[in-house]
């Protein structure tokens, strides 16, 4: 199970916000350049990037500095925030991000979904972003009338192989997954599927450990390691 630093970027800063709420901004870095470097040298193979500008905008804001990591820390980093043209994905590749986070653009339009699947494959990986169990798109700030189980079928049936999932009730909250939501999910789909949201504690990365016999690959954690709260070497030691 892999275990994904978050790096969240507004303005050029690392931050965290409280279940996707802009106004609950804390900013915990002002160089993601060196909050990446310190993640790989701790042991992260994976970054997970959001460029909280572009999602809110709806399109790329911060792609020098995510440019910047790319060259500068030589890791592997999974881009979401604002790629909901297939122009701007296919720049984030030629710059070197490895996958490609889709959230609203493949909510709103499956021609688009099979369009990207068909020409970047595995290289997508999509958002299913959850509130009150139904999927948020554009930064989260709208619900869309569709459930989870729902929408991760529709995916599967488009072609989709990977997503990752995120509870915005517990995102920023460290208030520790929802394990049965989680298992019911995972045990309805055979997609690679990535956990995000709610983790506090090794406690809990043993937990979501339990849950990689059943299809469980990566897990994104954030503030628990911006608070101190979850040592990153002892979380890769379990995962």
């Amino acid at each position: 199970m892999n275990i994904i630093p978050a790096i969240d970027i507004i303005d050029k800063k690392v931050v965290r916000l409280e279940r996707g709420e802009f106004h609950k901004e804390k900013i915990y870095s002002e160089n993601p350049i060196l909050t990446a470097k310190k993640w790989k040298e701790l042991g992260a193979r994976t970054l997970h990037v959001v460029d909280l500008d572009g999602a809110r905008l709806g399109k790329p804001v911060n792609t020098d500095v995510i440019e910047e990591i790319i060259k500068e820390v030589k890791i592997d980093i999974e881009l979401g925030g604002g790629l909901r043209r297939k122009e701007d994905i296919e720049s984030s590749f030629k710059i070197g991000v490895r996958f490609a986070v889709i959230g609203t653009s493949a909510v709103e339009d499956e021609d688009f979904c099979r369009g990207i699947l068909k020409k970047f494959g595995d290289k997508i990986i999509f958002a299913v972003d959850v509130k009150n169990g139904k999927v948020a798109i554009k930064g989260w700030r709208e619900v869309y009338e569709k459930d989870a189980s729902e929408y991760i079928k529709k995916l599967k049936d488009l072609g989709a192989k990977k997503i990752i999932y995120t509870d915005i009730s517990r995102d920023g909250m460290m208030a520790g997954p929802n394990l049965d939501v989680l298992k019911s999910l995972l045990e309805s789909t055979s997609l690679e599927f990535t956990a995000s949201g709610g983790v506090s504690s090794i406690k809990d990365i043993k937990a979501l450990k339990e849950l990689e016999g059943i299809g469980l690959s990566a897990v994104v954690v954030g503030k628990a390691l911006y608070e101190g709260k979850l040592n990153l070497k002892e979380a890769l030691s379990v995962g």
